[in-house]
């Protein structure tokens, strides 16, 4: 055993390795990317060749990972919290159909959006679907539990979802590490019973309604899920990082008294919060996400107990807990040693200096002027920025991909002009659809497919469709005289406004893709030329 100091997805990456991972499969979404990123660069998951390229989106990696586990081996599927939703046909039916090599999800939920559009709590994906969910309260047992997800999926032959999130999965701490192990394989079963035809999908699911009460079982058996007693009436269920919080806030305040009752483990164990509710008259849910314990635990005690939390009032409705929210809803006001300063200028986050998207956004900016009414939709990237000053460009963003389906529902409506821009990365993990319906309508729109040559807003990883946007444009129908490829660079910005003006006046589908490598990754392929 040793002691090294992980990030809680590298963690998480190395606990996989370590249980004898096969594969693992990905898109890239913060705060996800770096477990994935951590194998592609460990030596024990090259030399043993685990598979680990990033996917096109979300519901193929959870499709590619689960032929990986029909074929006997064990995979892991990473995304954050929005790209459940992406694969949430693929998760849903993988609970029906069952898995064979251990199956292990993981979801990177981000409380305060710190980077995403929404906080959904990927642990009701978990209750959705009916299978076991397990939650970290620290790095060390996001290491661990890699190998007690797996052995749980392939004992209840069922996928497992492991919710992190991000201020687990981006801080460090030290993690005891175990050996290796080795790369496992199974046999395959006969496959029969993964044909979801309805009469075999209805057997299937009346198998994984059998199974709840093995994985109640499990879950009142967890080494994760335990009772803290001290025998007092004030009772607190701590889910995940909560517990962290709750027991800092023992130690900070030097709080005597508390029952606590930790939960990493799903389902909820009944029997041990029944027991608690019957030494306390009030019980505090501290959960970092939205009340999907807190709910659950008003409907198990029903009036044995008090039940308090974010739904209550004790804790913010919104937002990532801390250390301050969880001491305040204790009883314990705490007094930061930090004046906050005033009357600061606001800094919002701006495209790189040098970026090609800016010169895209001056272009269309100064065309977009020319025509009153004209719209603007935007797409999930680092070019969403186009949002804010100075540009002040997007009327919209929604989804991974909605700006192209978006702009032609508005064409629809008799929008012009009707302009979606959207970048490489998501053009091909939810775009292509949204393009072939507006090619099959000839709906009068003008796509703009702003190509850096990497996913940049995820830290340069490699994007699906590099050099392949204009045969892919032409294969779905786009007319070659209507796809158009720029150079966005500040000499060309008269060319390249010509060029939005053509295709805006023309009555039809146009694609323009304005080409240049992003700034950093630029930057980073000269540093590794040099050393070279």
């Amino acid at each position: 055993m040793e002691k090294i100091l992980l990030l809680g997805d590298e963690a998480i990456a190395l606990g996989a390795i370590h249980a004898g991972l096969s594969g693992v499969y990905a898109y890239p979404g913060t705060p996800s990317t770096e477990i994935t990123e951590f194998i592609q660069n460990n030596a024990t998951a090259k030399e043993r060749k685990i598979h680990s390229r990033w996917c096109t989106n979300e519901k193929t990696a959870m499709e590619a990972a689960l032929g990986m586990s029909y074929a006997g081996k064990r995979a892991l599927v990473c995304m954050k919290h929005v790209g459940m939703n992406v694969c949430a046909d693929a998760f849903v039916n993988s609970a029906v159909t069952g898995v064979n090599g251990g199956l292990v999800v993981l979801a990177a939920d981000d409380p305060s959006m710190h980077s995403s559009q929404n906080e959904q709590d990927s642990r009701f994906y978990g209750k959705f679907a009916l299978i076991p969910i397990l939650e970290p309260s620290n790095q060390q047992e996001a290491y661990d539990m890699m190998k007690v997800a797996f052995e749980l999926s392939e004992k209840l032959q069922e996928p497992v979802l492991l919710r992190v999130v991000t201020r687990l999965a981006h801080s460090r701490a030290a993690v005891e590490v175990g050996a290796q192990g080795d790369e496992n394989a199974f046999n395959p079963s006969t496959g029969r019973g993964w044909v979801l035809l309805p009469g075999i999908a209805k057997k299937q699911y009346a198998a994984l309604l059998e199974k709840q009460p093995l994985m109640l079982e499990a879950a009142e058996n967890s080494p994760y899920n335990r009772n803290e007693k001290s025998g007092t009436k004030l009772g607190v269920v701590a889910c995940g990082i909560g517990y962290n919080y709750v027991k800092e806030a023992i130690a900070n305040f030097k709080i005597d008294g508390i029952n606590l009752l930790k939960i990493s483990q799903y389902p909820l164990p009944e029997n041990k919060i029944l027991d608690l509710a019957a030494e306390c008259e009030e019980i505090l849910v501290v959960e970092d996400g939205q009340p999907v314990v807190e709910t659950d635990v008003k409907t198990i005690v029903g009036d044995k107990a008090t039940v308090i939390g974010r739904l209550t009032g004790q804790l913010p409705r919104t937002g990532e807990l801390d250390p301050d929210s969880v001491s305040k809803a204790l009883g314990y006001e705490t007094q930061s040693p930090l004046g906050i300063a005033k009357n600061l200028a606001g800094r919002p986050p701006q495209l790189c200096q040098g970026c090609g998207h800016r010169d895209v956004y001056t272009a269309l900016k100064e065309v977009a002027a020319e025509y009153e009414g004209a719209r603007i939709f935007g797409d999930i990237g680092c070019y969403t920025l186009g949002a804010l000053p100075p540009f002040q460009a997007l009327a919209s963003c929604v989804d991974m991909g909605a700006s192209i389906t978006m702009a032609k529902g508005a064409a629809d409506a008799g929008l012009f002009p009707s302009i979606a821009v959207i970048g490489d990365s998501t053009f091909t993990h939810s775009g292509m659809t949204g393009l072939l319906d507006a090619i099959n309508d000839n709906s009068n729109i003008t796509v703009i497919i702003s190509d850096n040559l990497t996913t940049a807003m995820t830290g340069g990883q490699d994007s699906a469709g590099t050099n392949k946007f204009e045969a892919i444009c032409l294969g779905l129908g786009v007319s070659p005289d209507h796809v158009k490829v720029v150079t966005p660079t500040p000499p060309n910005i008269p060319e390249i406004k010509r060029i939005i003006k053509e295709e805006i006046e023309y009555n039809g589908v146009s694609v323009i893709i304005p080409r240049r490598e992003c700034m950093q990754t630029l930057m980073r392929h000269r540093k590794q030329a040099k050393k070279q």
